[in-house]
């Protein structure tokens, strides 16, 4: 008998698209309209966080909402993959204008948190980093050294 894969195991994104190949169509959707003009750092910051949101009203009144979104519609469904792609988009733009390569910075953060977070140090808890005391550091910098 397999065992069922557990829910984080079974959903995964589509590999259609790259962060790259979003950038570049969004630069080349601005670019058609003339809207580069306005895709200032800052006015896409404001723009992005004005989606968040839009984003978090999708939550709002609902409570917990456990994973996989049981009980939601269609329609609810729909506006939230829409919000998120807004939010994403907005993200992938502002990092064109910085100049970020934001898959490098995503999985650089990714690394600095496994430095902070050691795993044998912190599984199970939600404190913060600077709530482990001197331990932390002692064991990430271990780990860094593996």
């Amino acid at each position: 008998v397999v065992p069922s894969p557990s829910a984080e195991q079974a959903f995964r994104f589509s590999e259609c698209t790259t962060l790259e190949r979003l950038r570049a169509e969004l630069a080349d959707f601005a670019l058609e309209r003339e809207w580069d003009q306005f895709h200032a750092p800052r006015n896409l910051a404001l723009a992005m966080v004005g989606e968040v949101g839009e984003l978090c009203e999708c939550f709002q009144w609902k409570g917990e909402v456990a994973e996989g979104l049981p009980g939601w519609s269609d329609k609810e469904r729909t506006h939230l993959s829409q919000e998120l792609a807004d939010v994403l988009l907005y993200l992938c733009r502002l990092s064109h204008k910085c100049r970020v390569d934001l898959p490098r910075a995503a999985l650089d953060k990714l690394s600095l948190n496994a430095a902070k977070y050691p795993a044998k140090l912190v599984r199970g808890s939600s404190r913060k980093y600077d709530e482990y005391g001197p331990e932390a550091a002692s064991s990430a910098a271990a780990e860094g050294a593996d």
